[in-house]
């Protein structure tokens, strides 16, 4: 959508084709009874200017100001997140804490001296015992494997400039802190989700010559002398089309994309695709009969007794996403993956499993569960696993011959990358079918979007 958007302010036309019947991918809003559910949160912060500006252009007046209120719910008890010093120490007593400092200064003495893995990346930060206490089994709930497996880029990239002594610091000093990512204390957000945004870049799109075509999934990318030539649409109605274009830009997932090139890639470019791995995602949205729950914006469930992972509460990022204040909408969601019991459970299923999770850990008060619905993520997040690296390499070397189709995005750079960040992917793409030379797969989240916020006036 960012792209056809660019286009559009190069008097281009562009054609979009999304496979779901709803714009925003995995940042859509979804819909349930005049309830609006955020998949996965997103706020809306950026150090990019480009990208402000283009927040800016659609949708200022309607973006509201929220004060990020998060928690670590572990062993019955809420902690902060970004720390609190006196909380810390309150939740885990006196004598766990000192071991955790003690654990941290031992690591400062002999620290893993390569840091191969998420294991050691956070150890390394944190101490071994802070690391086993808070990291190990939240991150393991959500990718479903050791964090010994984790490749350390992807703990660096997600909350790079953290560590110990920054969080104490942090928790002492209050909001003098800076340019660390994971501890932005406010943030932007629009009325009714970010979906709202997308919707309005579909609308601007089509205003000016663009079409976006819903229901209509790309099956087939036919090529030749190192050049994309079309893609072959499957509609809504099961037929298929053939629609010819001059430059092509993809943010499927580059798995997908190389299993629909026709003719198909080297055997070694297609066993690579097949070896990238995925975790999906699923959101258990309900409406409870409460009008206040609890003041989080979200809290991550880290306590191994229960599956959730992460628990939304919608009304506390926005007012506007519910028609009734005496309620209350929470989405529950866990990290599973398609081959899972859980994933493939029936949705009044998982509307009770997830109604007595909270009842178990007492976030609903008693409070009666009026109504819920399912919605179900595929390919939310790409692995980085031991051999990710390796595979993409093999991958991107194949799609550099393909002159004039670039991959943008988070899936389709399998790189687990923020929106704004995509959404600079995206205007880089179109920058270089107007002759610019940007290299996208080596384009780096860490120089444009942490949360060192780019502010929106």
């Amino acid at each position: 959508m960012t792209a056809a958007f660019e286009c559009c302010r190069r008097s281009a036309v562009p054609v979009v084709f999304e496979r779901e019947g709803i714009v925003g991918g995995i940042a859509r809003t979804e819909e349930f009874r005049n309830y609006r559910f955020d998949i996965g949160g997103h706020r809306f912060f950026t150090k990019s200017a480009e990208v402000s500006r283009i927040w800016e252009e659609m949708l200022l007046e309607r973006f509201l100001r929220v004060r990020r209120l998060s928690r670590i719910y572990y062993n019955g008890r809420f902690f902060h997140y970004p720390l609190k010093l006196g909380n810390v120490v309150r939740g885990l007593g006196l004598w766990n804490s000192f071991l955790i400092v003690l654990s941290f200064l031992r690591t400062l003495v002999s620290p893993y001296r390569e840091e191969n893995n998420l294991e050691e990346w956070v150890s390394n930060r944190f101490g071994r015992r802070l690391y086993e206490t808070f990291f190990k089994t939240y991150t393991e709930k959500v990718w479903g494997m050791p964090c010994t497996s984790i490749r350390a880029e992807w703990a660096a990239q997600r909350i790079q400039g953290l560590s110990l002594r920054t969080a104490v610091l942090g928790a002492v000093l209050g909001d003098r802190r800076k340019g660390i990512k994971t501890l932005i204390g406010e943030f932007r957000y629009p009325e009714q989700g970010p979906g709202m945004m997308w919707e309005r870049f579909r609308d601007h799109i089509e205003r000016n010559g663009g079409l976006v075509r819903l229901n209509h999934d790309v099956v087939g990318v036919r090529h030749d002398a190192g050049r994309v030539h079309s893609f072959v649409v499957r509609g809504p109605d099961g037929a298929c089309r053939e629609i010819e274009g001059d430059c092509f830009l993809a943010s499927m997932p580059v798995s997908e994309m190389i299993a629909r090139i026709e003719p198909p890639p080297p055997p070694e470019v297609l066993s690579a695709a097949a070896g990238l791995r995925y975790r999906d995602f699923l959101t258990v949205c309900l409406i409870v009969d409460h009008p206040d729950l609890f003041p989080d914006n979200w809290i991550y469930i880290h306590s191994p007794e229960v599956r959730m992972g992460r628990l939304q509460n919608f009304k506390n990022w926005s007012p506007h996403m519910l028609p009734d204040s005496a309620k209350t909408s929470l989405g529950v969601e866990y990290f599973v993956n398609e081959s899972d019991e859980l994933w493939n459970a029936p949705d009044e299923q998982l509307i009770r499993f997830a109604s007595g999770e909270l009842e178990r850990i007492g976030l609903t008060r008693g409070a009666r569960i009026e109504a819920g619905v399912v919605y179900r993520q595929r390919k939310a997040y790409p692995v980085y696993d031991e051999t990710y690296r390796v595979r993409l390499a093999v991958i991107e070397r194949f799609l550099r011959e393909m002159g004039n189709l670039q991959m943008i995005g988070r899936n389709g750079l399998h790189k687990y990358n923020n929106q704004d960040h995509s959404m600079l992917t995206a205007i880089l793409a179109v920058e270089n079918i107007h002759g610019a030379s940007h290299d996208i797969w080596r384009f780096n989240s860490d120089d444009s979007y942490q949360e060192e916020a780019q502010e929106i006036k």
